[in-house]
């Protein structure tokens, strides 16, 4: 949450209207998740890891089975 502010809230505003900053928050929350280069996944973006992780790693069988 504090992250949130500090980036977005305070750097970014003021907006012209609720419109505004719901597309701000809208736009931030893509970039965080899709695009920004994550330093604790070797500086590749989230997105990019899952698929990689998803790809390479076999689907574990449940126990028993």
């Amino acid at each position: 949450n504090s992250l949130f502010k500090a980036e977005l809230i305070r750097n970014k505003g003021p907006w012209a209207g609720i419109s505004d900053l719901e597309l701000a928050v809208a736009e931030y929350v893509d970039w965080y998740n899709h695009r920004r280069l994550h330093g604790e996944l070797g500086f590749v973006p989230p997105v990019e890891y899952e698929i990689h992780n998803a790809t390479t790693t076999t689907a574990r069988q449940p126990a028993g089975a």
